[in-house]
């Protein structure tokens, strides 16, 4: 899955804040990302993640 610094991702579970997006901080063997709900910053492993996203937003159109 392709996900860079700077996404806004859509999970399948709620944050306990209630909110269900995220913005990519860091990106590697471990995501670090920030709840846009509350500004928590929460790191996951990679697989955890990957398996929770619903949807993933770019912020910049992809370069060529």
């Amino acid at each position: 899955m392709d996900v860079r610094v700077g996404d806004i991702l859509h999970m399948k579970k709620p944050h306990p804040c209630g909110s269900t997006a995220f913005t990519v901080l860091r990106a590697g063997m471990d995501f670090k990302i920030r709840c846009r709900g509350c500004g928590r910053e929460v790191m996951l492993p990679r697989l955890k993640c990957e398996k929770n996203i619903k949807r993933i937003e770019r912020q910049t159109p992809p370069e060529p």
